[in-house]
């Protein structure tokens, strides 16, 4: 799940736009002096390829996601857009950003002007509806703001947001017929299941939509304020005029109609979980005015605060504008899902009100529990604490930790329950907000479970392929969880529990084979599933893998492993193998990208295997893994994600990366360091204090580490506690063009 790229325009400073070969929008980002960071983003890096990024109009974790959708022809238009399409069927307020797994698109809009049209029509045939092709020319795209010129009509749409509520301005051609289409029937990838719309008044429309995809049963409310009066209001089932100004069905359209269209149309959109109501609410408390400017300065403003939470120094202003739109991907989801009085509703699908966190949605945990997560305990520790309570809030309501939620649904989507970490993280890590005792009972209650395999785990019994799915890769995930929870219950002084779980994180074991030296599937009744190859991808024991990137999912006990492959050298040799050998297109890895023998950094599974070598006394070796990884698989284009974006993990990835260090075990509270790629960084920390790392002789020759300073002391360990960044303080790293081949190598100083 993955990717996005970007056509830069600076409000208030130059508007440049430049093409390279007609397909790659470079945009001259502003001097390195300025603090509008939104400057350095480009949205458009990841909206071609696999990437999946959201194209559009939002702010931080906003429950809006205002941005353009193509006609859906599949897993490259997950996000409903894709960067190599030229036809648009409308501006939908809800959007999946790198997934792997196509949803959500709700309340599509879509401006027009001559004869009537209620549908779409047909991708290859110009006028058979109300679709319009477009040009990236008259395309922009910048954090919070959107616009584009529909070549079909010459009406210039642009779009900007807050948290709930979507803001369109239309710029109609004069003495032309002229429409809004409201179509309740579309979205990405999902059907209807009910909808409704309403005119209210004279300047009021109401109503929701109810879907089935991805997520099995969305509710989704919303309400529109025009700025002119409608004359005219039809409603359409599909295409079936309806008497009146209401109607429900499966795919009910609003049509408003203009004979002589105003020069500027305006369209506030709120959308809520809860009811029109709630959604009419949100704008009059989001966006009480009518000045479209404002709000898409405050967009910009809002992400600016974010952004500025890093500052970097780099001469390299390519690597600068990677760096900003990777941490301005890592911050569109999780989205809020609930209303600004606090409303929501829950998975049970019980309203909850005024509840007193904010609740969030799009939870793609089995990817973002290995960095994103991680990132927010540092750059986001107030909204970290709310997903958390969300987190024991689903708990409560569906009785178990969440492995995949979407508005208000379970997709059991992955394998493992990665909620586990992420809880158990935020605990160990300090973050505040949520009852710990309360995240203590829903992580033993969730792992405590018989469903999902966790039966043979509470038993120290590998779970049987010829049982369940995935099993290996389940059972691998559950001992990373149980290794989570282990340490937060040692933590709380729960000795028992913590012996318990502890014993239980090293189930990996059950699976490994001696004799072949990788984590293999086990039938019911213990002996070896048949047919196991170390590099076929296509089976039913891993997850998008095959059992040459399953072998090191261990974070939780590297030097466990070691010992099972051998030791030290043993271990060494085998990544290095694993970086070395090939695949051939019958072992099915053609879906899995950015290959480096058997890596795959398009997937999760890998993302913390390059620092493995630091575990083993190699950190040399992951300095050149990392550096080589950053500069080939992110790029400032189009295609610059090398797999599709995951909701902000393969940014989060780059992020932590650049900076030097990564978090292979995130309940460790420990970071294993790497080759930071800037000058110099700062962590700008809420607590008031920031977080320095200095490349000295820093250059793209000069990747090896040679020496550390931890604030004016001789460093020599090759990680960094998290206490070391939340204290603030400057780590100095000294840079050269060869190994020290000491650094990191004794026992003492590896990664405990």
């Amino acid at each position: 799940m993955k990717s996005l790229y970007k056509k830069r325009i600076r409000l208030s400073l130059i508007f440049i736009v430049i093409f390279l070969t007609g397909i790659i929008p470079v945009v001259k980002a502003q001097s390195s002096k300025s603090h509008h960071l939104t400057s350095y983003v480009d949205p458009y890096i990841g909206a071609g390829g696999h990437g999946h990024v959201f194209i559009g109009a939002s702010v931080p974790f906003g429950a809006v996601q205002l941005g353009p959708e193509n006609f859906y022809k599949g897993w490259d238009w997950c996000s409903g857009y894709h960067y190599g399409d030229s036809v648009l069927i409308g501006f939908a307020h809800t959007h999946l950003s790198g997934t792997g797994i196509g949803d959500l698109a709700d309340i599509l809009i879509m401006p027009y002007t001559g004869t009537v049209k209620t549908d779409k029509g047909q991708e290859t045939v110009p006028g058979s509806g109300y679709a319009s092709h477009y040009s990236h020319k008259n395309e922009q795209v910048r954090p919070g703001y959107y616009a584009v010129k529909l070549d079909a009509s010459g009406i210039k749409v642009e779009l900007t947001a807050t948290e709930r509520v979507g803001f369109h301005q239309y710029h109609f051609p004069a003495g032309k017929e002229a429409h809004v289409i409201i179509d309740l029937k579309e979205g990405v990838n999902d059907k209807s299941t009910a909808t409704f719309i309403k005119q209210v008044d004279q300047y009021t429309i109401e109503g929701y939509r109810f879907s089935k995809g991805w997520a099995k049963n969305q509710w989704l409310f919303f309400a529109i304020r025009s700025s002119e009066p409608l004359p005219d209001f039809k409603v359409y089932d599909d295409n079936k005029l309806l008497q009146g100004n209401s109607g429900s069905g499966l795919a009910i359209k609003g049509l408003i109609s203009f004979n002589a269209a105003p020069s500027i149309l305006k369209l506030k959109v709120g959308i809520s979980p809860v009811s029109s109501a709630n959604a009419l609410a949100n704008i009059d408390a989001e966006i009480p005015g009518w000045d479209f400017q404002k709000v898409a300065k405050a967009a910009d403003a809002k992400w600016n605060k974010e952004l500025a939470k890093i500052s970097i120094e780099t001469k390299d202003n390519t690597n600068r504008r990677i760096f900003y739109t990777s941490l301005f991907h890592a911050m569109i989801d999780p989205a809020l899902f609930n209303d600004h009085n606090g409303d929501y509703r829950g998975t049970d699908k019980k309203v909850y009100h005024h509840a007193a966190f904010d609740n969030y949605t799009v939870f793609s945990l089995w990817d973002t529990y290995r960095a994103e997560n991680p990132l927010f305990d540092i750059l986001q520790p107030k909204r970290a604490g709310d997903m958390i309570n969300t987190m024991l809030a689903i708990y409560q309501q569906q009785g178990k930790l969440p492995i995949w939620h979407l508005m208000g649904n379970e997709t059991g989507t992955m394998v493992g329950i990665s909620s586990m970490q992420v809880v158990a993280e935020a605990y160990l890590k300090g973050i505040k907000g949520f009852d710990a005792g309360k995240a203590y009972e829903a992580e033993k209650g969730t792992a405590m479970s018989d469903s999902l395999g966790m039966l043979y785990v509470k038993n120290f019994k590998p779970i049987p392929t010829d049982k369940q799915s995935r099993s290996v890769a389940k059972g691998l995930e559950y001992a990373v969880s149980d290794g989570s929870i282990a340490l937060m219950a040692k933590r709380m002084g729960k000795t028992a529990d913590y012996n318990y779980f502890m014993k239980r994180s090293k189930n990996y074991q059950l699976y490994f084979d001696q004799a072949d030296q990788f984590f293999k599937g086990k039938l019911s009744d213990g002996s070896w599933t048949p047919g196991f190859s170390p590099l076929k991808s296509k089976n039913d024991l891993y997850a998008e893998g095959n059992a040459w990137q399953y072998l090191w999912l261990v974070p939780q006990d590297v030097p466990g492993l070691i010992s099972l492959l051998g030791g030290d050298e043993s271990f060494n040799k085998k990544l290095d193998e694993f970086f070395q050998i090939k695949s051939t297109e019958e072992d099915g890895l053609a879906d899995l990208t950015g290959l480096i023998g058997q890596y795959a950094h398009g997937n999760e599974p890998s993302h913390h295997v390059a620092y493995l070598y630091t575990y083993s006394g190699q950190q040399w070796k992951t300095a050149e893994k990392v550096r080589y990884i950053m500069k080939e698989f992110y790029l400032a284009n189009t295609d610059g994600i090398i797999g599709n974006e995951d909701c902000g993990q393969m940014s989060a990835w780059y992020i932590f990366s650049s900076l030097g260090f990564y978090p292979v075990f995130p309940a460790s509270e420990t970071y294993v360091i790497g080759s930071p790629l800037f000058d110099k960084a700062s962590i700008n920390l809420d607590n008031g204090k920031k977080f320095t790392v200095e490349a000295i002789n820093n250059s793209p020759a000069n990747i090896y580490i040679q020496s550390l300073l931890l604030n004016g002391k001789r460093y020599d360990k090759s990680y960094i506690l998290h206490r070391d960044i939340m204290n603030g303080g400057l780590l100095k790293i000294v840079m050269g063009s060869k190994p020290n081949y000491n650094f990191g190598k004794l026992q003492a100083n590896r990664p405990q």
